[in-house]
């Protein structure tokens, strides 16, 4: 190949190159908060497992469990535990039920525990794609592109600020992929949610 087409391909390459960053830059400058929440609004229910470790202060190694989670919009949301011990935290509306091991289910009711209901909202807020709910109690910071974006939610009440520092996640499109607490003694905990299929 003579030089002058050698250099007239190169300009031909870099010009595909550019235009293909422009592209994806502008499709990720249209990508915002509402359109994730209108993203996750569709999706009515999901089914999907999960690997937790917690990370306690005084411990040598994370406590780990797996399970399975499920959510049915607007308001069902169900943590299932299976390793290494069975439990179960549902909620349903304002209820939330907590069986362990075979102790009697302990019941609450959200709205007389403001703390709980700001931090399972968090959950049940995003997975609904209710952008309102969030913002209600906390600040809410959104980075990303379709194929990987976060929400970091920093606490604007006061009693959930004296436990929970932030709290992370992160997804691709209409999946959670990942979810952290951090509270302000310094432990954490992180999931990792995965085979999500939609019923």
């Amino acid at each position: 190949m003579s030089k002058p087409n050698s250099l007239r391909w190169s300009r031909r390459v870099a010009l595909l190159w550019v235009g293909l960053l422009l592209s994806v830059s502008s499709h990720a400058a249209d990508w915002a908060m509402p359109e994730l929440m209108n993203l996750l609004a569709q999706q009515k229910s999901g089914k999907a497992s999960f690997v937790e470790k917690k990370y306690i202060g005084f411990l040598d190694k994370p406590l780990e469990s797996s399970g399975e989670l499920s959510f049915e919009a607007p308001g069902r949301l169900e943590k299932r535990t299976l390793k290494p011990r069975a439990e179960a935290i549902l909620l349903d509306g304002d209820k939330l039920t907590v069986s362990m091991f075979e102790k009697k289910p302990l019941q609450l009711r959200l709205q007389d525990h403001p703390a709980v209901a700001a931090m399972v909202e968090s959950i049940r807020g995003t997975l609904s794609g209710d952008q309102a709910a969030l913002e209600k109690n906390y600040a809410v910071e959104f980075s990303g592109v379709p194929a990987k974006w976060q929400l970091t939610l920093i606490p604007v009440n006061r009693a959930v600020a004296k436990i929970v520092r932030q709290i992370q996640i992160g997804g691709a499109e209409a999946n959670i992929k990942t979810i952290r607490f951090e509270q302000t003694d310094g432990d954490r905990m992180e999931m990792t949610v995965s085979n999500i299929a939609t019923p």
